[in-house]
């Protein structure tokens, strides 16, 4: 899952990517109002967590400009405005949920969990591919029953190429849904957690394959 933050205070920011980031999610994280409408326009993400009280305005004002221009990203606004009126204000604006601050990364995560079940573009949770099942939502995958643990990063990878099953990926969208614009990406990193995901899969007796076309991307092949 690749999501959005938009929070400017920047130890908040940290904690909160540090956080989602264990949890198997790719974070952007933004400042200001200005940098999410751009993000927004360069980027399909699945979830924005938005502030109100940001330098350069409420944040709530971007959702009506994503609303408005058929974004399907769910949204929940992170907030100190807490109040009945402040929360009845942010839904009405087009957030999918309102969270008051300080809270639970626990509580944050499960309201993510809800939203996307909410979202009809989200589809069924459960992903197959050949001998093997993915769950979206608790992140197990299981291959013939037995459970297959993955890093983080191989995780992202095959989700990837899970939900785009039967195309081509181009390694410019892996990179895209694999690691944020905050981080810094070497030349192989990619290619070095491409090969660790295939030798599990093939060690748990996966019987898909992840073929690469050079100089283009990776498509995941299942039997017939």
């Amino acid at each position: 899952m690749k999501l959005l933050l938009v929070e400017d205070d920047l130890e908040m920011a940290d904690a909160l990517r540090a956080a989602l980031s264990r949890h198997g999610i790719v974070v952007d994280a933004v400042t200001s109002l200005a940098a999410a409408r751009e993000a927004v326009a360069l980027t399909d993400y699945e979830v924005v967590l938005i502030d109100r009280q940001l330098p350069d305005g409420d944040g709530s004002a971007l959702l009506v400009e994503m609303r408005n221009a058929g974004k399907s990203a769910r949204s929940i606004i992170i907030s100190a405005l807490g109040s009945t009126r402040d929360k009845i204000s942010g839904l009405n604006e087009g957030a999918d949920d309102y969270l008051p601050k300080p809270f639970e990364i626990e509580e944050l995560i499960a309201r993510m969990g809800a939203v996307l079940r909410r979202a009809p573009v989200v589809g069924s949770p459960l992903l197959v591919a050949g001998n093997l099942t993915y769950d979206r939502a608790t992140l197990d995958i299981h291959i013939e029953g037995n459970r297959l643990v993955l890093t983080r990063r191989e995780l992202l990878i095959l989700d990837t190429l899970l939900r785009n099953r039967g195309r081509t990926v181009l390694r410019s969208s892996l990179e895209e849904n694999v690691y944020s614009f905050n981080e810094e990406i070497q030349s192989n990193t990619l290619e070095a957690n491409m090969s660790r995901l295939r030798r599990k899969l093939v060690e748990a007796g996966a019987n898909i394959v992840i073929k690469n076309i050079r100089g283009i991307g990776y498509f995941l092949h299942e039997p017939q």
